[in-house]
């Protein structure tokens, strides 16, 4: 098998770690975050760009290719990578977290989930051999085991039951996976129940995948309590797998679950809060609609070397965005991008220096959550 993770270095003073994983298509430096690619593309980012920020690794979605354009357009053209032109590592979610959050639209049973299409109301069915099997015809270099993502809030009782669903569907994933040029991952269930969580880590373990997700955070828990919980976990968790935070998150986020020995982070927020207009700076974010910015001749951030901050004006990037400019979209995902890239090759020089509290503090001094 192609696949493996190395720890190169660990900071004394957390639990972060610096590492390396290594796949067919080329290594990841770890901790690493993925831009999310859903439907096989970055939005508003063609793959040059991508490659220009040198970004490693981005995610796609099986449930969205599956319905468009399907599994046999990409089959026939030899797999998502040559599809869509793209020769680098890519992660596919497994679908569940997409299927489960129409709820009006799903029913779920023990073989799967019958589900219609939010594009044409058309009824479709998932079960775990077959996302799986879908996401081997992708040929992506990790993919995910098909799980239920427990909503918020739930009961215990309810909790249970869907995590305990989702660790038998983890077995029968990991059963009909074939594909040794992939690396198949569980994901931990069990809601904002720390015993429920513990149950299901020592369930993925005995099925023995060759790396871990944290599932079912950011789905309108409270912030503070998936800390503790995430922080509670990095104790019970192999040393030697990579650990993977799904959906997560803001730039504090990924410096806290760093903290606590994670290594791969994936969120919509940079490109989304991009094409919104919200934009990540070194001092905090700005909302480039903002009047105040109409004839700001300074770059967007002063500390960013991006082409965006280069060459352009907060004033010109604020015209873009209010005249509904496509450019706009482009030229925000580009910045925030970079800021992201940016900031976890920051956290990897400063794990590997040892230094990564004393960047915590420079960085959350500069930076403002609610700017």
């Amino acid at each position: 098998m192609s696949f493996s993770f190395r720890v190169l270095a660990r900071d004394k003073k957390t639990h972060a770690r610096q590492g390396v994983l290594q796949t067919g298509r080329g290594e990841i430096e770890t901790p690493v975050f993925m831009p999310v690619g859903t439907a096989g593309t970055v939005k508003a980012m063609p793959q040059e760009f991508l490659e220009d920020l040198n970004i490693q690794i981005i995610l796609a979605n099986t449930y969205h290719l599956y319905l468009r354009p399907g599994e046999e357009v990409i089959e026939s053209q030899g797999g998502l990578h040559r599809f869509m032109s793209w020769e680098r590592p890519i992660l596919t979610d497994s679908g569940g977290y997409q299927v489960f959050s129409h709820r009006k639209l799903r029913k779920i049973t023990e073989e799967g989930v019958q589900f219609q299409s939010h594009l044409d109301g058309s009824s479709h069915f998932f079960s775990p051999e077959q996302s799986i099997q879908f996401q081997q015809t992708l040929g992506s270099d990790i993919i995910m085991m098909f799980d239920e993502c427990t909503p918020y809030p739930v009961s215990e009782r309810e909790a249970r039951e869907s995590m305990l669903r989702s660790m038998r569907w983890a077995q029968r994933c990991k059963d009909v996976h074939n594909n040794p040029g992939q690396a198949l991952f569980g994901i931990l269930q069990g809601s904002v129940f720390f015993q429920l969580r513990q149950e299901s880590l020592e369930r993925l373990c005995e099925i023995d995948f060759p790396g871990l997700a944290l599932g079912g955070f950011s789905v309108g828990e409270p912030r503070l309590l998936m800390y503790e919980l995430i922080e509670r976990l990095e104790n019970l968790m192999p040393q030697d797998k990579p650990r993977y935070v799904m959906g997560v998150g803001t730039p504090l986020d990924l410096l806290f679950c760093v903290k606590q020995g994670m290594d791969m982070f994936d969120c919509v927020l940079p490109t989304r809060n991009a094409r919104n207009g919200t934009l990540f700076t070194s001092v905090g974010k700005i909302r480039i609609k903002n009047a105040c910015y109409r004839h700001d001749e300074g770059p967007l951030d002063p500390h960013c070397e991006c082409l965006v901050c280069k060459r352009y004006s907060r004033s010109y990037l604020r015209h873009l965005y209010v005249s509904g400019e496509i450019v706009a979209s482009i030229l925000n995902t580009y910045h925030n991008l970079h800021f992201y890239l940016d900031l976890m090759g920051k956290i990897r020089q400063s794990i590997a220096l040892n230094s990564l509290t004393e960047f915590e503090g420079y960085f959350r001094e500069q930076y403002a959550e609610s700017a």
